[in-house]
């Protein structure tokens, strides 16, 4: 029964949690916004759902958002102190500040993406998206490969530099790292899939190139 009780009032375990209950919300929320449009009044009235790229495009972008924003919050509480080896904490690391700094642009465009596609704004000029869900991933990318070398190095050291492993040390640490980057990758699977879904809406729009008799009679032939 203690055990539960721990394990229940463990911070980590509880942001997974709420995360879970939110991204189920918002999948139910844009299923049902999906089938509602603007009428010509204004106002918002049952049309014809939408397509499942849509709907898709729009979940994806609402579930970055609380991804990024735990990512944050673990990264930046993250601090252990040690008796013997002292106090380490996420500022000693440049590349976790980066991960913590691409989050941050990460959460902000997916939250102002998100609100664009729910409220049908610039929703058809698909080619403004393509450019920065492109950025995003790459800078997302890069991020987590930047705390993904800083983790190995903490669990497995560095023989050659003479770099030993510190997280039998500071175990408290590497896990919430761990659980960061758990976070921050499945954000950057939203953004991969997002980058595909707004590379085919960009260049969907353009018309295959007109072929003519002669090559089709040639074809045949």
């Amino acid at each position: 029964m203690r055990r539960n009780l721990v394990y229940s009032s463990n911070p980590p375990c509880i942001l997974v949690t709420k995360i879970s209950s939110f991204l189920c919300s918002t999948l139910l929320f844009v299923a049902q916004f999906s089938e509602m449009s603007l009428g010509d009044n204004g106002q918002l009235s049952i049309d014809k759902p939408t397509s499942f790229l849509k709907f898709l495009d729009c979940f994806l972008r609402i579930s970055a958002v609380p991804l990024s924003v735990a990512t944050i919050w673990l990264t930046t509480t993250n601090q252990q102190d040690n008796s013997s080896y002292g106090k380490i904490e996420f500022q000693n690391f440049l590349g976790l500040k980066y991960m913590v700094w691409i989050s941050g642009i990460c959460a902000a465009y997916a939250f102002a993406s998100a609100a664009c596609t729910l409220l049908k704004f610039l929703v058809a000029k698909a080619w403004l998206f393509f450019a920065p869900d492109q950025i995003i991933a790459y800078l997302m990318v890069t991020s987590g490969a930047a705390a993904l070398e800083i983790l190995y190095l903490a669990y497995k050291g560095d023989r050659g530099v003479t770099w030993s492993e510190a997280c039998t040390s500071y175990g408290r640490f590497c896990s919430k790292v761990k659980l960061a980057l758990i976070l921050h990758f499945l954000a950057l699977c939203c953004f991969l899939v997002l980058a595909v879904i707004s590379g085919y809406r960009a260049f969907s729009i353009f018309e295959p190139p007109p072929v003519s008799p002669k090559e089709v009679e040639e074809e045949r032939a």
